[in-house]
């Protein structure tokens, strides 16, 4: 019997407690301030929840996990694991991962904290493609330089369907929003690791999905190769139906079944809010397996 290796991760990774224990590994859930008060994602705030607070214009912001809630986890699993891997949302969009690394100097290797750039459901992949690499018997550390080493094998491609949120947060000037807004754009931005970019612009959401289907056939010929090598996934803000219907047009268009449709992280429906769909997709890792 190998070492046994617990894969932790945070809720940005859009796992929930419940799927968490199903598959076995553990969730830091995310806390937000709203109006002032701390709530913790998928624990005292459900994702209905934080829409009808986001739509009601309530103030809310992001904050980092408390130091002392991830020490006493990661002293909890250790009791009964003898490594842990520590997958947090990307180090371009929070300074958690940062924080993580910090604290892991103190666990004499028992914790490595793995910088992969990822968020949502690419994210969630790393989580699973982890999982599959402690099973193939590899170390903590094997892990964490593996999940690095593939970290820009993914790509997201997001619809927003407001700029209310993106100028709420001084990401656009509201003038620039305002000209959106009239013209009926809906802007495509990209996660390709680090941040959150934009990519195109699009005068209706049926084109924004075109262009958003395109990029990733083009990402696939350019950037990823042979199709049957990559995981394809679908991320929505509040839009289940939008989002379902959205598998099915790359299923047709791509030729490939959707792996996950999970609701956006709440980190990032924060900035972007409701209504937005995502197209995103990670490269295998059976090379390493």
């Amino acid at each position: 019997m190998g070492k046994r290796i617990a894969i932790v991760t945070d809720s940005n990774s859009g796992i929930t407690q419940k799927t968490a224990k199903e598959l076995g590994v553990f969730v830091v859930p995310m806390p937000f301030l709203i109006n002032g008060d701390t709530f913790y994602e998928d624990i005292s705030l459900s994702q209905e929840e934080f829409y009808e607070r986001l739509q009601s214009d309530a103030e809310i912001s992001t904050s980092q996990p408390a130091v002392g809630d991830v020490l006493a986890m990661w002293d909890d699993i250790l009791k009964d694991y003898d490594a842990l891997v520590h997958i947090p949302m990307s180090s371009g969009l929070s300074g958690s991962c940062a924080a993580a690394a910090a604290l892991a100097g103190d666990y004499d290797g028992r914790v490595v904290v793995v910088n992969n750039q990822r968020i949502s459901v690419t994210q969630r992949q790393a989580v699973m493609d982890a999982l599959a690499l402690a099973e193939a018997g590899k170390s903590a550390a094997e892990i964490k330089t593996i999940l690095e080493e593939v970290k820009f094998e993914s790509s997201i491609y997001i619809m927003v369907d407001t700029l209310k949120y993106l100028k709420k947060g001084g990401r656009i000037t509201p003038a620039a929003a305002a000209v959106a807004t009239v013209l009926r754009i809906k802007p495509v931005l990209q996660i390709q690791g680090e941040k959150l970019d934009a990519y195109a612009k699009a005068r209706s959401e049926k084109l924004a999905r075109s262009v958003m289907i395109d990029a990733m056939r083009k990402d696939i010929q350019t950037r990823f190769g042979p199709i049957d090598q990559l995981r394809l996934f679908v991320a929505h803000t509040n839009n289940d139906a939008a989002a379902a219907a959205f598998c099915e047009t790359i299923k047709a268009e791509l030729g490939m079944d959707v792996t996950y449709c999970d609701p956006l992280s709440l980190s990032v429906s924060c900035h972007i809010g409701p209504g937005a769909l995502a197209i995103a997709c990670s490269k295998k890792i059976d090379r390493y397996l």
